[in-house]
């Protein structure tokens, strides 16, 4: 058999939402990047089918928004079932943006394609094999000898294929084969509760939102492709592995059961099954292997949790690996990955469990709910837990910075984080740590043009924003910062007063729109800076021009 060998910075394994975007965010840092899908074309099933705001903002700092149209957007969600008001969200989009999964797809891997990454289909991963290079403890297994690289091999229709990278990613959900060869473990709980779903085309029924009938618990909703999206479950029904999607039949009969409506003469698009498994990894990175998406967890896709999850994950871990995987900077970069985002995987699992409760129960949970809901009539309970569901209440850990509890560390509210009067921060008084939070969009002026926080991220690098108006900071600052500059832009500028960055005269903002470091004009970022973009060296080969414009 023909075997045909190719080399890369990093291998990611698996063409879907997440695989896509960690390669675009791979090559807007200068990492080679080839993607291994084991599909021969995309798939047209969309499982998910909601953007959350902290996604849609980090569109937005990549230039995507337009390429998503105007899709319908939601404002109000969740918890359990329960209705929350998202329109107070501390957001510009402060509601559920429903967008299918397979637009997401076609967005994501039009960009990949036009900035340089190697898409390839077709091409199934059945092993992994360390490469001897360097020294230390940084290949497939914990405890496995050190290795320069991973060879991925894959089986295709033409024979077998080699990639050679730097790294591996595990984008291949959650039957991940790059997780299972690594060895990573996946502690969780299996299902005990398992809903039934369809897109049919042909029906006009109802709108149903999370309703809980005498027999078990119907939603229904139209989606922007024409198509009605049906889940149902029966309170009680045991649950089992399947050998494949259940039957239209076996829906329509469940939905006839809890709902008494028929499906019968409607025309099925899609169907699937799930329940309310929840696993996390044990770990996020192995060595030079790493997981992310839904190989890296495992949840009922409660309220569009999921897809948000798995593509922050992306972002997140997209800029480090590619500091990495180029030189830039050290390995252990790549472990503020696993700090940071097994964290949030962990605080979004644990809802959606008590979610599962609360929606699949049978009338054990009533009283529990009907306590809960009075809970939410409080603005500030609707607020908070809006806030976890969006994404907007991150707040990362930051070296050298006086850790909050885990409780403190979101924005409980629609404050901003940064100005005196706000009560976010996620210190629980003041508001005044910006570090860790991401940058809210904002106003700028820089060389008299008209500009914003956003617009500054576009480009995919780390910006050191100066807000102090002192020409000496500024020169003092560039100098500082010299080395980083082929990583680093230094951008001095203006923002309107009673904004929302009031407050802090530096700030080192990372590629992924969250807050590194801030300071006042007699602060020094230097240290930061070296923390977060490595080493002091000369300029990294391979960047790519990106467009800067608002």
């Amino acid at each position: 058999m023909d075997v045909t060998s190719v080399d890369t910075d990093v291998v990611v394994v698996g063409a879907g939402p997440v695989g896509l975007m960690l390669a675009c965010e791979l090559r807007l840092g200068g990492a080679r990047v080839t993607v291994l899908e084991r599909l021969a074309a995309p798939t047209t099933e969309s499982r998910a089918s909601t953007l959350h705001a902290r996604t849609m903002e980090f569109f937005d700092q990549r230039g995507l928004l337009e390429q998503l149209g105007s899709p319908p957007i939601q404002r109000s969600g969740h918890f359990g079932g329960i209705p929350l008001d998202f329109s107070t969200l501390p957001t510009r989009f402060p509601g559920q943006y429903k967008v299918l999964q397979a637009q997401v797809e076609q967005i994501l891997a039009r960009r990949a394609t036009e900035l340089g990454a190697d898409i390839r289909r077709e091409h199934e991963v059945c092993a992994l094999e360390d490469v001897p290079g360097t020294t230390g403890r940084d290949a497939i297994g914990p405890d496995a000898p050190g290795a320069g690289a991973v060879r991925v091999h894959a089986r295709t229709p033409a024979g077998q294929v080699r990639v050679t990278g730097r790294y591996v990613v595990g984008c291949d959900g959650e039957d991940s084969t790059v997780r299972v060869l690594s060895g990573i473990d996946f502690p969780g709980t299996a299902g005990t509760h398992e809903l039934l779903r369809a897109d049919v085309a042909g029906v006009d029924i109802a709108e149903r939102r999370f309703e809980r009938l005498p027999d078990g618990l119907a939603i229904s909703s139209r989606l922007p492709n024409g198509a009605t999206r049906v889940m149902v479950s029966v309170f009680g029904a045991p649950v089992g592995p399947r050998p494949g999607p259940p039957e239209f039949d076996e829906i329509c009969a469940v939905w006839e059961k809890v709902t008494g409506e028929s499906l019968r003469h409607g025309t099925p698009v899609w169907r699937n099954a799930f329940d309310d498994t929840s696993r996390l990894a044990r770990r996020l990175r192995a060595g030079r292997v790493l997981l992310a998406g839904d190989a890296a967890h495992v949840q009922m896709p409660s309220g569009g949790q999921a897809i948000n999850l798995g593509l922050q994950d992306a972002a997140n871990l997209g800029w480090k690996l590619a500091a990495v995987a180029t030189g830039t900077a050290p390995r252990s970069l790549l472990d503020t990955y696993h700090d940071e985002r097994h964290e949030v995987a962990r605080r979004v699992l644990g809802n959606i469990r008590a979610q599962g409760l609360l929606l699949l129960g049978g009338p054990e949970v009533d009283a529990t709910r009907t306590v809960l809901r009075e809970l939410i009539g409080h603005q500030e309970v609707n607020d908070r837990l809006a806030a976890m569901i969006a994404g907007v209440d991150i707040r990362y850990p930051v070296p050298d910075d006086p850790a909050p509890p885990p409780e403190s560390r979101h924005r409980p509210d629609g404050a901003s984080p940064y100005r005196p009067d706000g009560d976010g921060g996620g210190d629980g008084g003041g508001g005044s740590r910006p570090a860790g939070a991401a940058v809210p969009h904002a106003a700028l002026t820089v060389d008299g043009a008209v500009t914003s926080t956003t617009a500054l991220l576009r480009r995919g690098r780390g910006v050191l924003l100066d807000l102090a108006a002192c020409a000496g900071r500024h020169d003092w600052l560039s100098g500082r910062t010299a080395p980083f500059a082929q990583r680093v832009d230094l951008v001095a500028a203006t923002a309107p007063p009673g904004g929302p960055l009031d407050g802090p005269e530096t700030l080192l903002l990372r590629p992924d729109g969250y807050v590194a470091w801030a300071g006042d004009r007699y602060s020094d970022p230097g240290p930061a800076v070296a923390r977060w973009f490595g080493a002091a060296s000369p300029a990294v080969a391979g960047a790519i021009p990106v467009r800067t414009q608002v």
